[in-house]
């Protein structure tokens, strides 16, 4: 490919002509659409198309002179590779809540030069860090600009797709309980009105799901709530009659979703308002009427969805089985096929998107299936293309993380499996992960214990061995919603209030081993939080229920590393999962499941 005419070279080219007809030296263009989603709209990924990186997280910056792509370890192989011939430098970065790009922008922006950075997709909190670093750099900030729209001719328009409930008996909390929860909230902070803009926050209040967003089941809309009533602004068409009448009769009005602006300006004095720094952008802030007060807090929905009822936990564990079931019929039949018929990681996707799709209550993927043979499950969020994937044949490890949106949960599960001969050293990783996800999964804990404390606990076995990895250990995971999903995170992040340890909070547990070149390993179960049984003389105790339900494949492990508490821990899971998923399978899957989970 001739590197001076490739689409992303002309691209920049174009962004750096509109840079200098608006007197700016540098654009800033984050991972982010108006509601601050993880996974974006065609409409809002800029950034790749920009910059041709296909990860999820990064951000991209560009001058008149250069670019930069800051990235963390999860995506540096990928990112080499996507940005090779761009001209786009790769900046490696530790984690993925790094402010490397702030330091950047302060050290190559020449003081009384101006950053841009379309505010309407720049988080406040995000806004408040990047003013603050340019202020000190003598370094102007707009934030009134959309460059893209001047140089992207093509560039999609908002999703059309409809909204529809989550009915009972999957949603067993009616949306008129949600709101008095919201309610709730906003009356311990003071606050009259309050603004949401997190697509997943506004899908658990509302009772609502769309397909807006690729993999999670929300829809594009911003919801202002006051004492009395709500408003939700929402895209013509997307909302039938019935279903508004629905929405009325809860209190809940319908408008068009470029009135929300408005909607804010047009509170006054007399008015608070509560808005979430971490789930708000900038752009409409800024729209708050002047003369309204603003308390920031965080959303109360963010914490009462990441609760799960008694119920709801009820209807997680039945798409567990039926989640397990679908991956049992896919490995009976990987197995049998393997060394048969040419399988590839594309292969792996379509066959176990298929078997889960044959399940009770499926509705689609939670993200995009990884499935990495050997080097390329050395990436964490690898992707196998049509351009670009492996035949799996030979020796070596094959890592699977996947996942499924179910009426009655979202499930997110890794497993490792082995193909032809295993070398010692992948054992001895392998069984040195699984130390890490047991270790995890066996801890108790005082309720409101902060999140990011139990980290360690998971990276210890490796931690021993002079081993670490990049990312981090668990993250929260929404029901029938986004499947990741705060506020808690099992990770290095800077402990908050709010990521406290509560009972029905589901959180994945995934330490990792990756060897650039060779392989990777990663064993992921997601846990509920469950009260446990003491004494009570020391408060109360949480501990963790495994609710993921597939054999943890027992070939690869190093036997000689296990102590007999995690041999029998094992044990214990595989009958778990043999007495719950047995009913469910028949055949050659029934077949496989007993052969798995057989004790060692």
């Amino acid at each position: 490919m001739d590197t001076r005419t490739s689409p992303i070279r002309l691209r920049i080219t174009q962004l750096r002509e509109e840079l200098s007809r608006q007197g700016v030296f540098a654009l800033l263009v984050p991972s982010a659409d108006p509601h601050l989603s993880e996974y974006l709209p065609e409409r809002w990924q800029g950034r790749q198309w920009l910059s041709g990186f296909t990860g999820s997280m990064a951000t991209l910056v560009v001058t008149v002179q250069g670019a930069a792509l800051f990235a963390d370890s999860r995506y540096w192989v990928q990112a080499e590779a996507e940005l090779a011939g761009t001209g786009i430098d790769l900046v490696k970065i530790p984690t993925g809540n790094s402010s490397l790009h702030l330091d950047w922008l302060a050290q190559h922006v020449p003081r009384g030069a101006t950053v841009a950075v379309d505010g309407q997709v720049l988080g406040l909190a995000a806004a408040k860090a990047l003013r603050a670093a340019l202020d000190a750099a003598g370094v102007p900030l707009r934030t009134d600009l959309d460059l893209l729209d001047a140089i992207w001719p093509d560039r999609p328009g908002l999703p059309t797709q409809p909204v529809y409930e989550h009915r009972a008996p999957q949603a067993p909390l009616p949306r008129g309980a949600k709101l008095a929860t919201v309610r709730d909230g906003m009356a311990r902070a003071g606050a009259t009105h309050h603004f949401v803009s997190t697509v997943d926050d506004i899908a658990w209040i509302t009772n609502l799901r769309g397909s807006d967003v690729t993999y999670n089941p929300v829809f594009l809309a911003h919801l202002l709530v006051d004492g009395r009533g709500a408003t939700l602004f929402v895209a013509d068409g997307k909302i039938d009659a019935a279903l508004q009448a629905t929405l009325a009769a809860d209190g809940i009005a319908v408008a068009p979703y470029a009135e929300a602006p408005a909607a804010l300006a047009a509170l006054g004095a007399g008015d608070t308002l509560l808005v979430d720094p971490r789930r708000i952008t900038f752009g409409l802030r800024e729209r708050v009427g002047a003369a309204a007060a603003v308390v920031e807090a965080i959303n109360p929905s963010t914490l009462a969805k990441s609760r799960k009822t008694a119920e709801e936990a009820a209807f997680v564990r039945e798409a567990m089985a039926e989640d397990g079931a679908a991956m049992c019929e896919f490995y009976a039949w990987f197995e049998a096929t393997l060394g048969q018929e040419r399988i590839t990681e594309l292969t792996v996707d379509e066959q176990l998107s298929a078997a889960r799709a044959r399940r009770a209550g499926f509705v689609g993927l939670s993200f995009s299936t990884i499935a990495g043979f050997n080097a390329n499950g050395a990436m964490p969020h690898y992707r196998a293309t049509d351009d670009s994937h492996a035949v799996i044949e030979g020796d070596g490890l094959l890592l699977i993380d996947s996942g499924g949106q179910y009426l009655g949960g979202t499930t997110d599960i890794t497993r490792v499996w082995p193909v032809g001969t295993v070398s010692a050293a992948m054992r001895r990783d392998y069984t040195l992960v699984l130390k890490g996800t047991m270790n995890l999964s066996r801890a108790r804990f005082p309720r409101g214990t902060p999140s990011p404390m139990l980290d360690s606990l998971a990276r210890a076995p490796l931690w021993a061995e002079g081993i670490e990895f990049g990312h981090g250990t668990g993250h929260g995971v929404g029901y029938f919603l986004n499947v990741h999903e705060g506020p808690q995170s099992i990770s290095k992040a800077v402990v908050e209030p709010h990521m406290a340890m509560e009972p029905g909070m589901i959180t994945s547990i995934e330490p990792g081993v990756y060897r650039p070149g060779q392989w990777g390993v990663r064993i992921e179960n997601l846990v509920l939080n469950v009260p446990a049984a003491t004494d009570g003389v020391f408060g109360e105790f949480l501990e963790f229920e495994t609710l993921t339900l597939c054999p943890i494949d027992t070939r690869c492990i190093d036997r000689s590393l296990l102590r007999a508490d995690e041999i029998d821990w094992l044990n214990r899971y595989h009958a778990t999962v043999r007495e719950r998923l047995a009913p469910r399978v028949s055949g050659a899957a029934l077949a496989w499941l007993q052969a798995r989970t057989q004790p060692i």
